[in-house]
């Protein structure tokens, strides 16, 4: 493919072709054309178990170029409406606080281009950034939260911005929605405990869905009209999806997780998800084909063309 250089409206230099998502072509991954753009955000300096969340982005991007771009399950070529992809941001060795800010502006930027970002991890810590930008351009929004823990400490190894403690900020910023959680400190516990009524974070976690056949239907009732999708990779059980920092026994599935965010995204409206903590293995390409195929069949969902 042609790797000539191209330059978006905001000046920045975007990738040549070939490091393109799905390795779309210049026709249908112009900035100028495209309703979504993929923001990379290769960070990792709160990461507290397994590294290489870094790594992340590159090894989704590298995966994606392998799919076949015409959905099965959707009867459509999902790239056409259009897929540009940014240079990584320049966040290695920030400070949290410091690529948090990074992130929001880079996002807020995109909203106010009219595109759709869609934001490669890199650490969970950056949500917070992306969340922010969101609330500030749509009032009436929440998160659905898909993640093995809870992240819901306040403080975690000296830090407000620790990846642990994503959800808790996020939840200072727009009501959140949790599943797939399985995992969390007494001290969250306590937290959840302490929450009334009016609480901006709703949990079903692993055993609320094993008991509770209508989960999906629960989840997506209680979400705002606009929604920011969060999805740490963990969520998934470690048999698909090894490649994570802390990978916990016992998580969901591909079908469920697939056949929730098409529930989502047709009684709400999808603005906008980040895909993190993706902790690439060498010579095991598995996971890193999921999280690009997850990508795809989301945006199928979110844009559905006609046939």
């Amino acid at each position: 493919m042609d790797e000539k250089t191209i330059i978006t409206p905001q000046g920045q230099q975007a990738s040549p072709v070939a490091k393109n998502y799905a390795g779309i072509d210049e026709e249908y991954s112009s900035f100028k054309k495209a309703k979504v753009v993929v923001l990379q955000v290769p960070y990792e300096k709160t990461v507290t178990y397994k590294k290489g969340t870094v790594n992340g982005p590159a090894a989704i991007i590298d995966a994606s170029k392998k799919m076949e771009l015409f959905d099965e399950e959707l009867n459509q070529e999902t790239f056409k409406i259009g897929i540009h992809t940014m240079d990584p941001l320049a966040v290695t060795g920030l400070e949290p606080e410091e690529m948090i800010s990074r992130v929001y502006s880079s996002t807020l930027e995109l909203l106010k281009a009219n595109k759709f970002p869609v934001i490669l991890g890199g650490e969970h810590s950056l949500s917070v950034g992306s969340v922010q930008a969101f609330k500030e351009t749509m009032p009436n929004i929440s998160v659905l939260h898909l993640d093995a823990h809870y992240d819901l400490r306040n403080e975690y190894f000296g830090s407000k911005f620790n990846h642990g403690c994503v959800a808790r900020r996020i939840s200072e910023i727009c009501p959140i929605v949790q599943t797939g959680t399985r995992s969390l400190s007494k001290e969250e516990k306590d937290f959840l405990g302490a929450q009334t009524n009016g609480s901006r974070i709703k949990t079903i976690n692993v055993y609320d869905i094993l008991e509770m056949p209508l989960w999906k239907d629960v989840i997506s009732k209680s979400l705002s009209e606009n929604v920011y999708v969060s999805i740490d990779l963990d969520v998934f059980d470690p048999s698909l999806m090894p490649a994570v920092g802390t990978p916990e026994p016992g998580g969901i599935g591909w079908y469920e997780t697939l056949d929730l965010l098409r529930e989502v995204s047709k009684d709400k409206r999808i603005v906008g998800f980040d895909v993190v903590e993706l902790c690439p293995i060498k010579d095991q390409v598995a996971s890193d084909f999921l999280a690009a195929k997850l990508i795809y069949r989301l945006l199928g969902y979110i844009f559905p063309m006609k046939k």
